[in-house]
């Protein structure tokens, strides 16, 4: 069967209602290299609750860890990549996601602080022909269900650029989003880690939600 048929039926599957429960389940991805891929632990969490209540999503309250070469990848609509490290795919792990997301599941990558030269670099040995392109703030991943006229917002000043959004597009396809200079995740975290003002921690949550919303959108 075709790999993109599999990502339906499972995703139709995750989508039914069982027994009353959420039923939708998103991934963490798990990655070598020795970067903390497990960072920013109160993040998804604190997201599903945010979209279940706000937006009336059947999310799993509880978050999964995929590996990156691992075929459970396909039972996920979404799957949210951060750290502040070194990452490293090998050629099958490469080959994996690429599957994945020429599949129609979809990947969010979360500069941590310190990522970016390792994403971009492993991003290439998933999609050769295809290099990350800053998506305009008309797009309607900044509108889909919250309004960014702006784009991404600030949570946390790292170097003191201003945070942009990447994609990796395919045959007009948005398959992977990476945040950078932002700390998306960051503001997702429990108030008390970082201490967030309010408004700050809900335009993250906000924005995350669009992620969510447009991932599931184009399934």
């Amino acid at each position: 069967m075709h790999l993109k048929s599999l990502l339906v039926i499972a995703l139709f599957a995750f989508v039914l209602p069982v027994s009353g429960q959420s039923s939708l389940k998103i991934a963490k991805l798990k990655y070598g290299g020795g970067g903390d891929w497990y960072a920013n632990k109160t993040s998804l969490p604190n997201l599903i609750k945010f979209c279940n209540a706000e937006l009336k999503m059947n999310i799993n309250p509880v978050e999964d860890v995929v590996e990156v070469g691992s075929p459970d990848i396909f039972s996920y609509p979404f799957v949210h990549m951060t750290g502040h490290g070194n990452v490293v795919f090998t050629d099958a792990e490469a080959l994996n996601l690429r599957n994945y997301l020429l599949s129609g599941g979809f990947l969010h990558i979360d500069d941590n602080y310190g990522l970016d030269q390792f994403i971009r670099r492993e991003m290439k040995k998933v999609f050769p022909e295809l290099s990350f392109v800053e998506l305009p703030f008309d797009h309607q991943i900044y509108r889909v269900k919250y309004v960014f006229p702006d784009g991404l917002p600030k949570v946390h000043e790292h170097d003191g650029k201003q945070p942009q959004g990447f994609g990796l597009i395919w045959q007009g396809r948005l398959i992977c989003y990476y945040s950078y200079e932002t700390d998306l995740g960051n503001g997702w975290e429990d108030q008390s880690v970082y201490n967030d003002p309010e408004e700050m921690r809900r335009k993250a949550l906000q924005m995350g939600a669009n992620l969510l919303s447009y991932a599931f959108m184009i399934q």
